[in-house]
């Protein structure tokens, strides 16, 4: 059986991003099933019924514009429009943006020079201003709109991949692919896009929201979908001059964009934390104030007027996914007054874990006692209240850590 934890798993784990993730497929889907949906034209317009309220029309369940278009009708259609752009344009940025990105990275030199300086000046200039400058020049429209915003996110692509394809094209695996007689091409297909995905994947992820975001900002200043069209953003610009008379007009397709955006932006938050083996194996989670201890059955009484410490079959163990891992099994050592006592063993043999165990400095997460004793001065450390055991670290009992300077 796998000992690894499913990424599905991890992510239903995440109560927000699960949130994120159900409101955006609920939008994909109602994006999709639209034109299949018993809704009014769109584009038609009935002046006798304009800027009718919400709910107060059987035929108009979301009110009407100042044209009288449906409103129910023109946000499911700007919904649609505004998804299939945001996507678009992060495909189309991603696509270019990583194979620049794996190009200059894994080449070096002159061409990861030329490519690098290229992507800098597009930098230099603030991504909304270089967008609206790029559409001006195309003219006004979605599809220039679409190009705008695929270009302008292409240094973030670039960027991103190209820093983690510097710090994998000179490792062991890639100069053996080279020794093989595999081609550029090929290495960069099958040794370094795998290794490299779950960045971009992630970079997406975080992006599109953004894209989405710059989508409706286009339009919303005329730049983007033309009229009739419907679409979030123009939607906003249009209702902004009713903002005192009919509210709903600028209010719905703002409120639609809200809640679009948090829900890309809380996924993506779940899917980078999923692909993150730091945080997928619980080393960055918040840890509790000591050790967690779970000891089944606890140890004999010991004598009094012992040693200054005695620790007794003490073992920690870690929580990781597929089950629970030893860290230290049964460590049992003395140390009397004015003694000097050395643990010796290989890296990761368990020295660092035993120290910190006496005093509950293991983060839990993952980190759990779960047998042992430690008599300090006749007093069980493991037994001992947290204001017990605050008082005694620093004062009875102190650590140097290694690296301290760092740690």
């Amino acid at each position: 059986m796998s000992r690894r934890i499913s990424h599905w798993k991890l992510l239903s784990n995440n109560r927000l991003g699960m949130v994120g993730l159900i409101i955006f497929i609920l939008c994909v889907i109602t994006a999709l099933i639209t034109p299949w949906l018993p809704l009014p034209d769109p584009d038609l317009t009935d002046l006798s019924n304009r800027l009718l309220p919400p709910f107060e029309n059987g035929q108009h369940i979301l009110g009407t514009d100042h044209l009288g278009r449906d409103m129910l009708s023109r946000l499911l259609w700007g919904l649609r429009v505004s998804l299939a752009v945001g996507i678009s344009a992060t495909a189309i940025a991603a696509l270019l943006g990583s194979i620049i990105g794996l190009v200059a990275g894994f080449a070096g030199g002159r061409t990861d020079n030329i490519m690098m300086r290229a992507i800098d000046m597009l930098m230099a200039f603030p991504y909304i201003l270089l967008a609206l400058a790029i559409v001006a020049a195309l003219g006004p429209g979605l599809i220039n709109a679409l190009y705008a915003i695929a270009i302008v996110n292409i240094p973030f692509f670039a960027r991103n991949i190209r820093g983690v394809t510097l710090s994998l094209a000179n490792l062991e695996f890639v100069d053996a692919a080279r020794m093989s007689g595999k081609s550029p091409v090929i290495i960069l297909l099958s040794e370094l896009l795998p290794n490299v995905l779950p960045v971009i994947v992630i970079t997406i992820s975080t992006t599109l929201g953004w894209m989405v975001m710059e989508t409706a900002g286009l339009s919303f200043l005329g730049l983007g979908a033309q009229p009739p069209q419907a679409d979030l953003g123009s939607m906003l610009g249009e209702g902004r001059r009713f903002m005192f008379t009919a509210e709903h007009v600028s209010v719905l397709p703002g409120v639609l964009i809200f809640f679009l955006v948090i829900a890309i932006n809380l996924t993506g938050d779940a899917i980078r934390d999923v692909l993150d083996p730091k945080l997928k194996s619980g080393i960055l989670s918040r840890p509790a104030a000591r050790t967690c201890i779970n000891i089944q059955q606890k140890a004999e009484a010991s004598h009094l007027n012992g040693p200054l410490l005695k620790v007794t079959n003490l073992t920690t163990e870690f929580s990781m996914p597929g089950g629970n891992y030893p860290a230290i099994e049964n460590v049992s050592f003395e140390l009397s007054k004015g003694e000097c006592l050395g643990l010796i063993g290989e890296s990761g043999s368990g020295k660092s874990v035993t120290a910190m165990s006496l005093t509950g400095l293991v983060a839990s997460p993952p980190g759990t006692i779960t047998a042992g004793q430690v008599l300090f001065n006749n007093e069980d450390l493991l037994d001992v209240s947290d204001k017990r055991l605050r008082q005694i670290r620093g004062n009875s009992i102190s650590q140097v850590f290694q690296e301290s300077l760092s740690a």
